[in-house]
């Protein structure tokens, strides 16, 4: 899904912003709620702004999709939001749902990935696992570039395992709006 050129030029990207120290930690929940918990998640983050060519054209495909996506499924997607995630090694995130509690924005979640070569000891998969039986793996996906994944953001439990080497990836999420009260619901 994601051209070679591209995932070479975001991952370039990502690692000029880990030089310059640009990331931030990753935490769980919104507003009020939000924490760092890294017994729960060990990446770092930055939110995708448009600022770069490979930032814009990663983000033009996105709205591509988004407007594929409503056309096929009539979903009502709003908007797409989406952050690079660097998982430094030993870095996981424990098996959640991307739909905060109480909240249906998050409608759509992908993932793309930006490592080239990756070893099959490298670690760093994301497993997903059965809504029904939540204990039951239904895929694994190695962080390999190019290799995209999207899938329903309140439906499946997904987590990351802990990773041997340095791991980048886009996650991002196709959002509704769900403003309440004439308050537009904004992203992260």
């Amino acid at each position: 899904m994601i051209e070679p050129a591209l995932c070479a030029e975001l991952g370039a990207e990502l690692a000029r912003l880990a030089e310059l120290d640009a990331l931030e930690a990753a935490g769980i929940g919104r507003g009020n709620a939000h924490t760092l918990r890294r017994d729960i998640r060990g990446d770092v983050i930055h939110w995708l702004d448009r600022q770069s060519l490979a930032q814009r054209r990663y983000l033009d495909a996105m709205t591509e999709l988004q407007r594929q996506l409503n056309q096929a499924l009539f979903l009502g997607l709003f908007e797409y939001e989406a952050h690079f995630a660097h998982y430094p090694p030993g870095a996981f995130y424990r098996k959640h749902l991307d739909s905060f509690r109480g909240r249906a924005n998050r409608v759509i979640s992908t993932v793309g990935y930006l490592n080239s070569g990756w070893p099959a000891d490298g670690g760093g998969e994301m497993l997903l696992f059965d809504p029904a039986s939540p204990e039951r793996e239904v895929a694994r996906v190695r962080p390999e570039a190019g290799t995209f994944a999207c899938f329903l953001s309140d439906t499946l439990p997904h987590e990351v395992l802990p990773t041997r080497l340095p791991r980048a990836s886009i996650a991002g999420w196709f959002r509704r709006n769900a403003s309440l009260g004439g308050l537009v619901d904004p992203a992260h």
